[in-house]
């Protein structure tokens, strides 16, 4: 992807005339190791190394690193590492972070660079910078103030969302000039926005920024390749690929070829066509990456990547490993988030006809035989049609089998589409998703009895 713009002299700042601000952007929803076409690597010893970095608006997330971590010289190893990355708190639509590198410096380039498997792995930021010569110079302006109205110059505007998916993955940026120099600064604004707003979860997982100085020395990168365990693979008549990535669990890597392999390669096509709804097509490159650091979370996705705890798949793959899978792969065809890229009202989708779609197509189609979501004498007390993953599956089993076969199918079209409502369950049945959720407890109970 590639943007420009021009940027005309402020008063006060030595900026290239009419200068062609080039901004290259790369993405690889499947990569570990920062490596873009038209992007370079992250640098170690560019000015932003020695440089102040501060938030100067916005409030950055605990859980997460310092400003700091974003001129070390170092990325994550994996996609969900906080502390290892730099992002606002939730629930807010990002802040701004000013960067003083301490004397005027021709920048010849500026990069950011960021990593998580869903929404928080794209960046939307605007860049201004300064040389803090200006009379009118405020070097902390907050949000509501347009940094242009008090010494700094626009430089660019970052934007690398996709169309089709949240972009989990790596997202690497690289602003250059046609001169080959930006301009003359001494600091750097960037004013960062959320990604997303349809929950709390928005804001980048920034990894890295640079700060080029053309005068300075050749870039270096602290970047080390991993030889890499991988098997790579394709299905559907290679439509689509996947990567199955076990260089953090050496060990899974022959279960993973001759057993998840071919899962991968019959049931993705067929969960695509399952969950089809019109103009939408599924991602099309898909890496299934064995990690150490997930805690109690067996597997996780976002976007085209599918994270699976190795701890728990060795203790789990004569048993619900390859199940679990299928779940995950559901959610990547899901992409409920791609509403609020596509509907400018999006409505939100509860949290249970997500988990429990994915969770009726693994216990119901994928592996009924194992009957993992049955309701029996234990769990029939607590079994409410809408609590989420096993339950809410049987819950749309049974609704599915007496009122509509295509129930998934629209279900599913309506989610994605931003437009789910609970007045569609009458339209589709006849009646509330209340009195379905009554009825179908009603006929588990007498099931029970008999």
């Amino acid at each position: 992807m590639r943007r420009s713009l021009l940027v005309y002299v402020v008063a006060g700042l030595a900026v290239s005339a009419q200068a062609k601000i080039n901004v290259a952007t790369g993405h690889r929803a499947m990569g570990t190791d920062f490596v873009f076409k038209k992007v370079p690597l992250p640098a170690n010893n560019d000015a932003a190394t020695a440089a102040r970095f501060t938030v100067v608006d916005g409030e950055g997330d605990r859980n997460g690193g310092s400003v700091d971590v974003l001129h070390d010289g170092l990325v994550p190893s994996g996609a969900d590492q906080p502390a290892k990355n730099f992002f606002f708190r939730p629930g807010s639509d990002g802040g701004r972070i000013q960067v003083d590198l301490g004397r005027e410096v021709s920048v010849k380039q500026v990069g950011s660079y960021s990593w998580h498997a869903g929404a928080r792995g794209p960046q939307v930021y605007a860049l201004y910078a300064a040389d803090g010569q200006a009379k009118n110079f405020k070097p902390d302006p907050k949000r509501g103030v347009d940094p242009s109205s008090c010494g700094w110059a626009l430089i660019a505007r970052v934007d690398t969302r996709v169309k089709d998916d949240d972009g989990g993955g790596q997202h690497g940026v690289a602003i250059t000039s046609d001169s080959g120099v930006i301009g003359t600064f001494r600091y750097l604004l960037f004013d960062v926005s959320q990604t997303e707003s349809r929950d709390a979860f928005g804001n980048t997982f920034y990894s890295e920024i640079d700060v080029i100085d053309a005068k300075g020395p050749a870039p270096t990168s602290g970047v080390v390749a991993v030889k890499a365990i991988q098997t790579t693979f394709e299905a559907g008549n290679g439509k689509y690929s996947f990567i199955i990535d076990s260089t953090d669990a050496p060990d899974l890597a022959e279960w993973a070829e001759k057993e998840l392999k071919p899962v991968a390669q019959t049931w993705y096509p067929k969960l695509v066509a399952l969950l089809s709804s019109d103009g939408y097509s599924a991602p099309a490159e898909i890496m299934l990456r064995f990690q150490n650091d997930m805690g109690g979370t067996p597997a996780s996705a976002g976007g085209g990547g599918i994270n699976l705890n190795a701890a728990w798949f060795r203790a789990e793959l004569k048993r619900e490993a390859l199940g679990s899978v299928v779940h995950e792969m559901v959610h990547v065809v899901q992409n409920y988030g791609r509403a609020n890229r596509t509907n400018p009202k999006p409505a939100p989708t509860p949290g249970w006809v997500v988990e429990g779609i994915a969770d009726y197509v693994r216990w119901f189609l994928y592996e009924p035989q194992t009957h993992g979501a049955e309701i029996t004498k234990h769990n029939l007390a607590g079994a409410k049609y809408d609590g989420s993953y096993r339950i809410t599956g049987n819950f749309l089993n049974w609704v599915t089998q007496k009122y509509d076969k295509d129930l998934l199918h629209k279900l599913n079209a309506a989610a994605r589409e931003g437009r789910y409502d609970e007045a569609l369950w009458k339209t589709w049945t006849g009646k509330s998703v209340q009195d379905l959720g009554d009825e179908w407890k009603k006929f588990h109970e007498r099931k029970l009895a008999d």
